[in-house]
């Protein structure tokens, strides 16, 4: 199923500091004039992408990180992916009988803590495991609203920072029906959040999808509130042209944002975005689509629909404006970057406030999170639509349903093909055989074919997306090329 109902479930937090203070910690540290991205909790990954018997790699802020399942203590764990001994990346290892982690090169193997559990080479009575220097380091996670988060700065300040999450969901948990998806994004986090705060830009960039140009009007944004948090604004008149209300935006520092929208026609409707920063100009999003309908059709017809379906669609979206932006970001990085963006940008409009605000936000609180990095060079165009590194084979859904459309499509081109192998065999041996038969046959061999065909194509989609986006189609054509 594409949707899930909300559930205010959580798996305790997992961290590693012995003293925990109760006093609530603000993300980004306690500095009140910086913003240090470590400080703060990640989505790494929903937990029905994750699979309790395998181990999964992530790179969070340039660093990489294995999740796997303590199933001793019935929590999602995650640590740096290397082992201290010879500094082999775990995540090529497995989760022994034991439920502990084993580094694949030596055995050692690992306790939901990271402290070493036995080192096998060692002769009996030595006790090398109970070193500090044999330990790994542990990173704290929490699960929260489906998904795992990890706490990449210093685990004390775990427990008392607040994980960034849409707090209605919680308190009001009744009615709601969720669409998730996510993907790896081949630019910059700040790039997307820009990107998802600027609804200007829908009508345009993703005419066919979800937007129509024909609904392009002012953008009047207003600034609520601000800091080193974030900031509240509102679109007074609203998308499609006022008709369906007014649409309120949150950003939470430095990586979520989401637009509230409420109107008579469709209920509640919330855009959630997370961006999760892997590396210099790449990112993993995670979108969350809450509604909560005036009605309860519209929600059974989103229950019945495969999560991998509307993947589908979804990535069609996210591709509308992804190679634009993936080259925007380096003009603006050769232009001065952030600290330069007033004279990079040319931003005349209102409709642009959101867009301002964050820029302006980098400026006066963040730290670089990857200091004196630049970007990579630019990424061929069949790289940045690829679908199946960036999300298919991540996603428990998409890379089952394309396993079972491979497996559907083989066992209809063999029937196809013994068909056809045994229609010109049954027209020799049974030369009575009337013209219906033979009709119904022949008919069946270009029925097979076609839906093999269909299913080819379908199976495509999920390897990469379409080469010419929607809205430059030409008019009543919007198929993917």
């Amino acid at each position: 199923m594409s949707s899930s109902i909300l559930e205010s479930e959580e798996l305790p937090l997992s961290v590693t500091s012995q003293t925990q203070d109760t006093k609530q910690l603000p993300s980004g540290g306690l500095d009140p004039e910086r913003f240090d991205w470590h400080e703060v909790w990640y989505p790494v990954h929903y937990i029905e992408d994750l699979d309790k018997s395998q181990l999964t790699r992530f790179t969070l802020l340039e660093r990489d990180i294995v999740i796997w399942w303590d199933s001793k203590e019935q929590m999602w764990r995650a640590f740096v992916d290397q082992c201290p001994h010879r500094l082999a990346p775990l995540s090529e290892g497995r989760i022994n009988e034991d439920g502990l982690l084993e580094c694949p090169y030596h055995g050692w193997a690992f306790s939901g803590n990271g402290k070493c559990d036995r080192i096998p080479q060692q002769v009996p009575g030595n006790k090398a495991e109970v070193s500090q220097r044999a330990c790994v380091t542990s990173l704290p996670t929490t699960v929260r609203q489906g998904m795992l988060f990890v706490y990449p700065g210093s685990p004390e300040n775990a427990f008392n920072t607040k994980v960034p999450v849409v707090d209605i969901l919680d308190e009001e948990p009744e009615g709601w029906v969720c669409l998730n998806t996510f993907r790896d994004i081949p630019y910059d986090a700040l790039t997307l959040m820009e990107n998802v705060l600027d609804t200007s830009h829908i009508p345009y960039t993703h005419h066919r999808t979800v937007g129509n140009r024909a609904n392009v009007s002012p953008v009047e944004l207003e600034i609520v509130e601000s800091g080193k948090w974030g900031f509240k604004g509102t679109w007074a008149e609203g998308p499609r042209k006022g008709t369906l209300g007014r649409q309120d935006t949150t950003f939470i520092a430095p990586g979520m944002m989401w637009h509230d929208l409420t109107s008579k026609q469709f209920g509640r409707t919330l855009t959630v975005v997370y961006a999760t920063p892997i590396r210099k100009g790449e990112c993993r999003l995670f979108a969350r689509f809450p509604f909560k309908f005036s009605s309860k059709l519209p929600g059974i017809f989103l229950k019945l629909t495969p999560r991998w379906y509307s993947h589908i669609g979804q990535n069609s979206v996210l591709e509308d404006d992804q190679i634009f932006l993936h080259h925007q970001e380096r003009y603006l990085e050769q232009r001065g970057g952030s600290a330069n963006f007033t004279k990079a940008f040319y931003l005349p409009t209102k409709a642009d406030l959101f867009v301002f605000q964050l820029r302006s936000w980098v400026n006066q609180y963040s730290i670089d999170p990857f200091p004196q990095t630049t970007l990579p060079p630019a990424l061929p165009r069949e790289i940045l639509l690829d679908r199946y590194h960036s999300h298919t084979k991540k996603c428990a859904s998409c890379s089952k349903a394309l396993s079972n459309l491979q497996r559907l499509r083989v066992g209809v081109a063999a029937v196809t093909g013994l068909v056809w192998a045994l229609l010109p065999l049954l027209m020799f041996v049974y030369p009575q055989a009337n013209i219906i038969a033979i009709s119904s046959l022949t008919l069946a061999v270009i029925s097979g074919a076609a839906i093999w065909f269909s299913l080819g194509k379908l199976e495509q989609r999920f390897y990469h997306g379409h080469s010419v986006p929607p809205r430059n189609l030409p008019e009543k054509v919007t198929n993917d090329k």
